[in-house]
């Protein structure tokens, strides 16, 4: 099943791992021997004691038989299986999702893709389900819907976003999925707290096409800045590297244009989409 080079960071895979690594060590096995003994290669039990791997059902039906575990395994792959969906997401962004709705003020830039609090179902699910199976595809859909509540509740944060016009115009789920996102859109840009602004392409080189990011704010702490790069998610803490971002966003939203326009070349590309 899936490997990787860095460690998943869900709890239950981290969980399997650990086990596999004490049963074996009380049974004074190497990972060689217990490899051989099962029927498996030493790089397999590296890996997923490693937490590199998700581990078989049938894996962990084995590590039971010849531990005499009374089932540890297979429950612990068990509760792997139920909470996948948690394992894919980028390492880092379980905190930062914690951070987000506790914020008061959200301030995002995105170049490529729409902002996952701003995606439609139909967006998401073409976003959510690459390479995946469909009841993971299921539960992070749910999930992700249930993230966007924070800009419907009360006492919302105020939230910004300012795209790139090429996150309008990158065909994600095909034609009538992108109307209904740039539909979407423009009917969450009329809430109070919802700014939403578009550079256009004509803008040509801007600083913004280094990546994107997102700066969140708080009642009585420190503004984060949250990125991720190669799929990992990075949230930086250092008031000094907040404050160049807090400068940088609002450089782009200079290079964007007024909310009216950009609604109106929303508009204008939703069109274009039949």
């Amino acid at each position: 099943m899936s490997s990787r080079n860095e460690p998943y960071e869900a709890p239950a895979i981290q969980a399997f791992a650990s086990e596999l690594t004490a049963w074996r060590e009380k049974a004074g096995l190497s990972k060689t021997a217990l490899a051989e003994t099962l029927g498996y290669t030493p790089q397999w039990i590296c890996q997923v004691e490693a937490a590199k791997s998700i581990p078989s059902k049938d894996f962990a039906e084995n590590l039971d038989t010849y531990f005499k575990t009374n089932g540890v395994f297979e429950r612990q792959q068990k509760r792997i299986i139920e909470t996948r969906h948690m394992a894919i997401l980028p390492p880092g962004f379980t905190e930062y999702q914690q951070r987000e709705a506790e914020a008061s003020q959200i301030r995002t830039f995105e170049l490529g893709l729409v902002h996952g609090l701003l995606q439609s179902e139909g967006y998401i699910r073409a976003v959510v389900g690459y390479d995946q199976e469909a009841e993971t595809v299921e539960r992070l859909v749910a999930e992700r819907l249930k993230r966007q509540e924070i800009l419907t509740r009360e006492n919302p944060p105020n939230a910004s976003f300012t795209l790139d016009e090429s996150a309008l115009r990158r065909e994600i789920g095909g034609p009538g999925v992108m109307r209904e996102q740039l539909a979407h859109i423009l009917a969450l840009g009329e809430r109070a707290n919802v700014s939403i602004d578009v550079v256009p392409f004509n803008t040509g080189y801007y600083p913004g096409l280094i990546g994107s990011f997102t700066i969140l704010s708080f009642s009585g702490a420190p503004d984060v800045v949250y990125g991720e790069i190669s799929g990992r998610g990075v949230l930086l803490q250092e008031p000094t590297i907040v404050s160049r971002f807090a400068v940088r966003y609002n450089s782009l939203r200079g290079e964007a244009l007024r909310v009216r326009e950009s609604r109106t070349l929303i508009k204008s590309v939703m069109e274009e989409y039949g």
